[in-house]
């Protein structure tokens, strides 16, 4: 294995590990969105505030690496693709932002009024960031990305149906893995009602995203016939594994059965993105530029691999002890936000404001 292909491979896992993490705010976004009302979406929203409060800025982590690893060692890939698909880029960023703000916002608005506006745009954008790097991916796979400064058309390159398709397939699955985490916060934190409310949602998104693979496949074969070719071709294996992983985490899931659910979504997750990476290598933009030809120079490719190391070494571990303490309830409340408490002394059960998620 080469240098260039020892990174390729490091920007594959980048992006498992973010798609791990549910994309946008553990894809809880989509979940807050449609808890419904006020009232009747209270206890659902105030779940999803305590089990994200504590982490929601830590799977960007994986966001900012793989920009920084594309722009270092494939500059010419990474230009081609920010300048042709600078537009859904835009509407990512937007939607990180978008949701950053109005998720501290939510928090600390004292009218319920603002609160529920803010939780609204922060389900929107939660939404908009996994839809438009989706989106941007799909153009991409599609081979409307070709080299050059801005030598894509900057419209059809990401609106298209397969990049629409892969789009709304990276919103679902984003909003499967939360809601399979979800269940497993519902049982720890002993509230059936929430763990049966959040399994059913886990299997509507997991057979909303076979609907949106299926699509996105025939979407594929009639825009890139030689991709798909691919894909049916070396990335059927993973395909076969994902969709077994799936139909596990549904049997799981009408059992009742929490242990092993988030083990079997995240299997699932990382079989689609690998079906995806190894059918497009050895290209970086098909088929224009391959892994080879678009990498930078063998000093620094050489040094991008000594810093990943480096980082495995110092955050992996860091963000191991995050998740950790986290699922043990380490992570205490602000005591100067108790009146967040409800009536039997949890803070997430409380229709009051959420305590401040504090400084990211």
């Amino acid at each position: 294995m080469t240098a260039a292909e020892a990174v390729a491979g490091v920007l594959v896992l980048g992006v498992t590990l973010y798609a791990w993490s549910g994309l946008a705010d553990y894809g809880a976004g989509l979940w807050d969105l449609t808890a419904g009302g006020r009232q009747s979406g209270r206890r659902a929203r105030a779940l999803i505030d305590a089990a994200v409060t504590p982490i929601w800025e830590a799977n960007h982590v994986w966001l900012v690496f793989l920009l920084i690893t594309c722009w270092t060692g494939f500059g010419i890939a990474f230009a081609s693709i920010m300048t042709t698909l600078f537009v859904p880029l835009t509407l990512a960023a937007l939607g990180i932002v978008l949701r950053g703000a109005s998720f501290a916002l939510r928090k600390d608005a004292a009218r319920r009024g603002w609160r529920h506006i803010a939780g609204a745009l922060f389900g929107l954008g939660s939404i908009l960031a996994p839809f438009s790097l989706g989106a941007a991916l799909g153009g991409v796979a599609a081979a409307r990305v070709p080299v050059g400064n801005a030598a894509g058309d900057q419209v059809t390159s990401w609106l298209n149906p397969t990049s629409i398709a892969v789009g709304l397939l990276a919103v679902a699955m984003g909003a499967y893995l939360s809601a399979t985490y979800l269940v497993a916060e519902a049982r720890r934190r002993d509230a059936p009602d929430l763990e049966r409310y959040f399994r059913a949602r886990a299997v509507g998104a997991g057979v909303a995203g076979v609907g949106l693979g299926v699509a996105a496949l025939g979407s594929l074969w009639a825009d890139e016939r030689a991709m798909f070719d691919r894909v049916v071709a070396r990335g059927s294996p993973l395909i076969v594994v994902g969709i077994l992983a799936l139909a596990v985490s549904f049997g799981l899931a009408r059992r009742g059965v929490v242990r092993g659910l988030r083990v079997a979504g995240v299997v699932g997750v990382a079989a689609l993105v690998w079906s995806w990476a190894v059918a497009q290598a050895p290209y970086l933009l098909p088929f224009s530029l391959t892994i080879s030809d678009g990498a930078g120079s063998p000093a620094t490719l050489r040094w991008l691999l000594v810093w990943t190391g480096v980082a495995a070494a110092t955050v992996v571990p860091a963000l191991v002890l995050l998740y950790v303490i986290d699922q043990r309830g380490q992570l205490a409340e602000d005591p100067t936000v108790a009146r967040s408490a409800g009536p039997d002394g949890s803070p997430w059960r409380g229709d009051a404001a959420p305590p401040s998620p504090g400084p990211t």
